[in-house]
C-alpha cells in the first residue's frame, strides 16, 4: 500500500481549480460549501463518565448571495446548532445512540428559519460520541 499517495491525495484535490473555488465541481463562483467549526455537547457514557458529543456541520448555498448571506450568519448559527446539539445530548441515555434524523430535521428548520429562506442544504459529517 503506498501511503504517501493517501496522504498527498487530499492536497492534490485541494489544488484543483474547480473544488477549491467551492463550487464543487458546479462552476464558476455560483454558491458553494460553508463548513462550520465542530459542535460539541456534553453527555452521559455507558460507563457512567461524562462523554462529549460533537457534530460536524456545514451548510450548502446554491447561489452566492444565499452563500454570503449564510456566511454573514455563522455565529448565529452557531449558538443555534449549539443549543439544538446540547438538547439532542440531555436526551440521551447513558450508552444511547444519537437520533441523526432527528437533529438533522432541527438543524436544517433552524437553518431555514436564520437564512429567511430555503434553498440552503444543511450536511451533517460526522456524529460520534466520545
Amino acid at each position: 500500500m503506498k501511503r504517501r499517495a493517501l496522504l498527498l491525495a487530499p492536497l492534490a484535490l485541494a489544488a484543483t481549480p474547480a473544488l477549491a473555488s467551492g463550487g464543487g465541481g458546479g462552476g464558476g463562483s455560483s454558491g458553494g460549501y460553508i463548513r462550520y467549526p465542530t459542535v460539541t455537547a456534553t453527555t452521559m457514557r455507558s460507563d457512567g463518565r461524562r462523554g462529549v458529543m460533537t457534530v460536524e456541520t456545514g451548510v450548502d448555498a446554491p447561489d452566492a448571495a444565499l452563500k454570503l448571506r449564510a456566511e454573514q450568519s455563522q455565529p448565529r448559527m452557531r449558538a443555534v446548532f449549539n443549543i439544538l446539539v446540547q438538547r439532542e445530548a440531555n436526551t440521551l441515555l447513558p450508552g444511547g445512540v444519537p437520533n441523526v434524523e432527528r437533529l438533522a430535521a432541527q438543524l436544517q428548520s433552524a437553518t431555514n428559519i436564520i437564512l429567511g429562506q430555503r434553498g440552503a442544504r444543511l450536511l451533517i459529517g460526522t456524529v460520534m460520541i466520545v
